[in-house]
């Protein structure tokens, strides 16, 4: 894995909280939520370039 200090600190302490304490509702939300964000600027990069 990329070294956590190039990403911004959003992503920083969303790592952190789905390590220490989301519940397995929550990781199952928080997976399709960023799934679903990936997917979007996937498609978006795809049609640019």
């Amino acid at each position: 894995m990329l070294e956590m200090d190039q990403y911004p600190k959003s992503i920083k302490k969303a790592v952190r909280y789905i390590k220490q304490d989301a519940t397995r509702e929550q990781l199952e939300a928080i997976k399709k939520l960023i799934d679903y964000a990936i997917e979007r600027r996937t498609s978006a990069l795809k049609r640019t370039s």
